[in-house]
């Protein structure tokens, strides 16, 4: 059993988001800060960790972010203000 996360990424504006999922939350945001991943967070310079949640199972993970990726923008949101309401960067405790 290896630990999972379900984390969503932006930009400095909070105007685009990405959602993912990881097996080491601390490398895989490094890895979007540093811009060290081509695609859609690069592009977007999607750098900012505003939500993660972890999870025992990865399948539990994979769900989650696949229910994530249906909401609608509202929604997203009021996901993240459950555990960052003032939307900081939370990959900087990491």
């Amino acid at each position: 059993m290896q630990q999972s996360y379900v984390y969503i990424m932006t930009n400095k504006y909070n105007t685009v988001f990405y959602t993912g999922v990881t097996n080491n939350l601390t490398r895989r945001v490094y890895e979007h800060k540093q811009k060290l991943i081509e695609g859609f967070t690069k592009k977007y310079n999607l750098v900012k960790l505003v939500y993660f949640e972890e999870f025992h199972h990865v399948e539990d993970a994979i769900a989650s972010e696949k229910k994530i990726k249906g909401w609608k923008r509202v929604k997203k949101i009021a996901l993240i203000k459950t555990i960052n309401p003032e939307w900081k960067d939370l990959g900087e405790a990491l």
